[in-house]
C-alpha cells in the first residue's frame, strides 16, 4: 500500500482528521432532520455499528432548528447539509453543527458565501466543499467536453480557493461521482494539488449488491494509494449497512485493526449444513465483538473446512447436520448444527474476557 497521503489536520467536534490520522467512517441519516426523536434513535444505531462522523439534511429552517436538540443526545460529531440556501448554513451553526457541507456554486452570491464564511470563522466550524458530477458548472462541462475527473478537480479547487480568499481555510473537500473509475482519476489529480483533507466516497452507488461493488472497487484503489481522511459507502437501504461496509474495507486494506473478520466457504453439494444461513448469523452476531480482533471460519464441508478452521481462532466445520467447533486448531467439540451458534457465541465471549 502507497504511504498515507498527509494533508492538514481538521478538528470536527471531538475527532480530528488529516496529518496522517485513521481514515473516519461516515455516514447521512435518512430520517427526516426536524424529526429529532427517529433522527436521534437512527444516529446511535449508527453509533453502535462504528460510525464515527454524521451528516443530516437541514434543507428547513425547522430541521436546522432540531440540530440542537440533536446534538445534545449524540456522541459523535454532527455535520450538516446544506444546498441553496445560506440562511440555512448560518442557522445550522448557530445551532450546533459540527461542520457544515456546502457547495458555494449553489448558495449564491459571493455576498452570500461570504456571510457563511464569517459565521464558520467565528464559530471555528469546518467546511465541507462538495462537489458532484451530477452538479458540475455547465462552463466546465464546456471547457472539458463532458463531465470529466479534471472538470470535477478543478471546480473543487475554485471553490475552496473562493473561501481561502475570504480568509478561511479549515476546508475539508470531497469530489464525487457515480462512476468509479472517474472518481479514481479524480482524487488521484486533486490529491497532488491540495493539502487539504478529501473525503472520499462514490455517490449514488447504489442498491447494497451493487452499492458495495462500486464502492469497494473505487475506495480500494482510491485508498491503497494513501489518498483520503474520511470515507462513506453510500448505499440505498439502511446506513448502518454503510458503516459495516466501510469497516471491512478499511480492515481489508490494513487501515482499521479490531473487529472479527470472517470467512465462510461458497458451499457445494458437498454441503449438509445451513452454511448460507449460518454464516448471515455468524456475521450479524459478531457485530457485538468489535473490541475483538480475531478470525472466524464458517466451513461448510471436510474437504477444507477443517483446515481452514483450524488457521482461524475461531472456526466451524460442517458435517451432517453437525459441525466441529474449532479453536486455535484444536477440536473443542462436535455439536447438533442448532447448537453451534450460541455455542461460538460462548467461545467469542470466553476470548474476550482473556484479553
Amino acid at each position: 500500500m502507497t504511504e498515507r497521503r498527509i494533508t492538514r489536520e481538521v478538528r470536527i467536534g471531538d475527532r480530528v482528521i488529516g496529518g496522517g490520522r485513521p481514515v473516519l467512517i461516515q455516514s447521512m441519516c435518512n430520517t427526516k432532520t426536524q424529526d429529532t426523536a427517529a433522527t436521534v434513535a437512527q444516529i446511535r444505531k449508527l453509533e453502535q455499528a462504528g460510525c464515527e462522523i454524521i451528516r443530516v439534511a437541514v434543507p428547513t429552517m425547522e430541521a436546522a432548528r432540531s440540530l440542537e436538540a440533536i446534538r445534545k443526545q449524540i456522541h459523535i460529531p454532527l455535520v450538516a447539509d446544506i444546498h441553496f440556501d445560506y440562511r440555512l448554513a448560518i442557522a445550522a451553526m448557530e445551532y450546533g453543527a459540527d461542520k457544515i457541507r456546502i457547495n458555494p456554486g449553489n448558495i449564491g452570491s459571493a455576498d452570500r458565501v461570504r456571510a457563511v464564511v464569517d459565521k464558520a470563522k467565528a464559530y471555528g466550524v469546518p467546511i465541507r466543499v462538495g462537489v458532484n458530477s451530477g452538479s458540475l458548472e455547465k462552463p466546465l462541462i464546456e471547457k472539458y467536453g463532458g463531465v470529466t475527473a479534471e472538470g470535477l478537480v478543478e471546480s473543487a479547487l475554485d471553490k475552496a480557493a473562493m473561501i481561502e480568499a475570504m480568509g478561511y481555510d479549515n476546508l475539508v473537500i470531497s469530489i464525487k461521482s457515480s462512476d468509479v473509475l472517474m472518481c479514481v482519476r479524480a482524487h488521484q489529480i486533486i490529491s497532488g494539488r491540495t493539502r487539504h483533507p478529501l473525503h472520499v466516497g462514490i455517490t449514488e452507488a447504489g442498491t447494497l449488491v451493487s452499492g458495495n461493488i462500486k464502492s469497494s472497487v473505487g475506495l480500494g484503489i482510491i485508498l491503497y494509494q494513501g489518498i483520503g481522511d474520511t470515507i462513506r459507502v453510500s448505499l440505498t437501504g439502511d446506513p448502518v449497512e454503510e458503516i459495516k461496509s466501510a469497516k471491512l474495507i478499511l480492515r481489508t486494506l490494513g487501515l482499521r485493526k479490531g473487529g472479527v473478520e470472517v470467512v465462510s466457504c461458497p458451499t457445494c453439494g458437498r454441503t449438509q449444513i445451513d452454511l448460507i444461513g449460518l454464516a448471515g448469523q455468524v456475521e450479524n452476531l459478531v457485530t457485538e465483538f468489535d473490541d475483538l480482533d480475531v478470525k472466524v471460519a464458517v466451513m461448510g464441508c471436510v474437504v477444507n473446512g477443517p483446515g481452514e478452521a483450524r488457521e482461524a481462532d475461531l472456526g466451524i466445520a460442517g458435517g451432517i447436520g453437525e459441525g466441529l467447533l474449532i479453536r486455535k486448531g484444536q477440536v473443542i467439540r462436535k455439536l447438533p448444527e442448532g447448537e453451534l451458534l450460541s455455542a461460538l457465541r460462548q467461545e467469542l465471549l470466553k476470548l474476550r474476557s482473556e484479553r
